[in-house]
């Protein structure tokens, strides 16, 4: 077991530091979905079926 782990520890690190770095990409990403269209530089009022500005 530990010899495996000593010949293969690439293969484990990886592809967990992509699994981790999209699970922070996501939180991220709903974290600031409560501000889009607040900023005080383009604060307005959507019209009635216009889309948000990004998503």
């Amino acid at each position: 077991m530990l010899l495996s782990v000593r010949e293969h520890w690439v293969n484990i690190l990886v592809p967990l530091g992509f699994v981790i770095g999209v699970y922070l990409d996501r939180w991220n990403d709903q974290k600031l979905t409560a501000f889009r269209n607040k900023s005080a530089l383009y604060s307005r009022e959507l019209k009635p079926g216009e889309e948000y500005t990004w998503k």
